[in-house]
């Protein structure tokens, strides 16, 4: 559909500040693309890197391309801990483990954001640098604060744009490129068998607007807020059962709300969903095919109005746990 652009800068200067960063399904096995507080986390160097293709069937949907790793810094190993050095036998994910579970030391953690996000004639490449002091609580509680700072180049394609006016006036106003600081702010609670966090990306105000004209550069960026806690159930030594929620806010967009579920067969499989609220359902799967490489997948059907004209969102990622001193392939902590 053709549109002038005079009619694609108002929108973006009206309505710009609503969904301002990419959306992901398996953010449950990753809350680090959302919370710079899971930096060093884990007991090794943790990397992932995924493609989102967002409302597939539809041209010009949104598409993301990112990568993430972060790890912790020193050699610090305490018996039945996240950063400890288990036996041969010790799963990480066993009853056995939680019920032995001692919080980990005091330490830091450090790591890196990349992602490409385009989405019609709209391009942004984001980069960012995160921090978090882990703080021992008592002896099983860990509480970190993070910090996430870089950033972002975000692109204007004209040559994307369809004008019923060639020469339509506002053209000679465009701004195609623009660079800005981000800032994303977290903390994180912890123990053998739950989390809790809080997260606020895009902290500084910014404006966002694609042309000089005073008529339509209204536009601005907005902080993302997000809440995230869940819980791991054991079934058996065998099966762990993971319920989680997340609340996000995107002022003036509407409260959002997702409630997932992960069931864990042994240290090959899992299987998941997700409830978005009045957006999608969400199946997703995964296997670990050794303790370096596991590979994860998940399909969105959407329930809102935009069921009629899509296929689904489809989301794949490839993790790495580098220097990995378990001897189980279901290494991660949690998840």
């Amino acid at each position: 559909m053709k549109k002038k652009l005079t009619i694609l800068l108002l929108f973006i200067a009206m309505h710009g500040y609503a969904q301002q960063r990419p959306q992901y399904t398996q953010y449950i096995l990753n809350n680090y693309l959302l919370n710079p507080a899971l930096s060093g986390i884990e007991n090794y160097t943790d990397f992932k890197a995924g493609y989102r293709k967002q409302w597939a069937g539809i041209n010009d949907a949104p598409q993301t391309t990112f990568a993430a790793v972060h790890w912790s810094l020193g050699d610090k190993y305490l018996w039945k801990n996240p950063l400890s050095l288990p036996e041969k036998s010790d799963d990480p994910r066993s009853d056995d483990y939680t019920q032995n579970y001692t919080a980990s030391p005091a330490h830091h953690g450090v790591g890196a954001i990349v992602f490409y996000d385009k989405a019609g004639p709209l391009a942004t490449l984001n980069a960012n640098l995160t921090y978090a002091y882990h703080l021992q609580l008592s002896g099983t509680l860990n509480l970190s604060v993070g910090v996430a700072a870089g950033v972002k180049r975000v692109n204007l394609n004209v040559q994307d744009l369809v004008l019923e006016n060639g020469n339509d006036p506002a053209l000679k106003n465009t701004i195609i490129a623009q660079t800005k600081p981000d800032l994303a702010l977290g903390v994180w609670l912890y123990g053998a068998q739950f989390f809790a966090g809080a997260s606020v990306q895009q902290i500084l105000p910014q404006r966002l607007a694609f042309t000089t004209d005073d008529v339509y550069n209204q536009g601005k960026e907005v902080p993302h807020a997000f809440v995230t806690a869940g819980y791991k159930l054991f079934i058996d030594d065998e099966i762990s059962f993971i319920p989680s929620v997340m609340v996000k806010y995107v002022k003036p967009a509407p409260l959002s709300f997702d409630a997932n579920v992960k069931v864990s067969f042994k240290d090959r499989f899992w299987v998941g969903g997700s409830y978005r609220h009045k957006d999608s359902y969400a199946a997703m799967a995964g296997f670990n095919f050794s303790k370096l490489v596991n590979l994860t997948y998940s399909y969105d059907l959407t329930t809102s109005e935009l069921k009629n004209f899509s296929n689904g969102s489809h989301e794949i990622v490839l993790g790495l746990q580098l220097n990995n001193i378990y001897q189980t392939m279901r290494s991660m902590r949690m998840w």
